[in-house]
């Protein structure tokens, strides 16, 4: 009896030691992040105002105390906007092939090396790979558009990955009912996959997006600078939240200093905006509610 109650005392000191480790692990890793939150929230909000919301830098010379950063919020909501249009079918069906249809044939044992590469590709290269092709060797200029394909690739393998595990993760079970009733695959996956995943692949969408919101190299190589508001992403530079902040940062001034802060505020309340948006649609589509 004596020997019972040291192994679960053991056990015990074990658990909570473990436990103790747990928790200084959490708090030094959501301490730098609470500092660099509280950070920017205490020197953007000194900037963050209507003027800063609804006003550009044209005309605002480099020591004047006024504008703001309209222009480069509209280019970043166009730019990422544009991104998730191109990357999240493409990343999406290239997930579904894995799963569905690639039984682990060669070609999808391809695919997944290739997404597996892209992953740990740096974001400059792929700035540097829509510079050399897009303006370059097309001659085409400088757009949003242009710095929206360089965003794509970045999100594309993201949104791979982790549509790729959310398939997996629906139960057979639910496939092999619906072949048992003589449904298709193709509307197997539309109507049942596809569906019951949908909650996990909108998560991982919106990772993508929290990924490539605050990218700064691809968009100086393919957006350019731009003071003046363009709401056309197709002709033009035009400017974005992280080139806006990166330009501010690099003058030598207060005003401009604050600028870049509320500019980094602006872009943190936009991805948690958006990520806001994304859970309300999970749980909006979700199927414990739609039971």
């Amino acid at each position: 009896m004596s020997t019972i109650q040291h192994i679960s005392t053991g056990r015990r000191i074990k658990d909570r030691a473990v436990q103790g480790l747990v928790y200084l692990a959490f708090a030094l890793a959501v301490v730098p992040l609470i500092s660099v939150l509280w950070m920017v929230i205490k020197n953007g909000l000194a900037r963050f105002d209507m003027e800063f919301l609804t006003h550009s830098m044209r005309g605002i010379g480099a020591r004047d105390a006024g504008g703001g950063a309209y222009h480069a919020i509209i280019g970043t909501l166009e730019q990422v906007l544009l991104a998730s249009l191109i990357s999240v079918p493409i990343g999406v069906l290239t997930a579904v092939y894995l799963v569905e249809y690639g039984n682990g044939g060669r070609l999808s044992r391809t695919i997944s090396f290739f997404v597996d590469v892209m992953t740990g590709v740096p974001s400059i290269v792929s700035g540097l790979f829509i510079f050399a092709f897009w303006i370059l060797f097309l001659g085409l200029p400088f757009s949003g558009f242009a710095g929206a394909l360089a965003l794509s690739i970045l999100m594309m393998p993201t949104v791979v990955r982790s549509a790729e595990e959310m398939l997996r993760l629906v139960p057979n079970d639910l496939r092999e009912a619906a072949y048992a009733l003589g449904v298709p695959k193709w509307r197997t996956i539309l109507k049942v996959v596809l569906p019951t995943a949908f909650t996990g692949i909108i998560t991982g969408v919106m990772l993508a997006i929290a990924r490539v919101a605050g990218e700064t190299a691809p968009l100086l190589l393919t957006v350019f600078f731009s003071d003046s508001i363009n709401s056309d992403p197709f002709s033009g530079p035009q400017m974005g939240l992280p080139l806006f902040v990166f330009d501010q940062a690099g003058r030598p001034n207060d005003t401009a200093i604050d600028r870049a802060w509320a500019g980094a505020l602006t872009l943190i309340l936009i991805v948690m905006l958006l990520n806001l948006v994304a859970r309300l649609i999970a749980w909006w589509r979700s199927p414990a509610r739609a039971r």
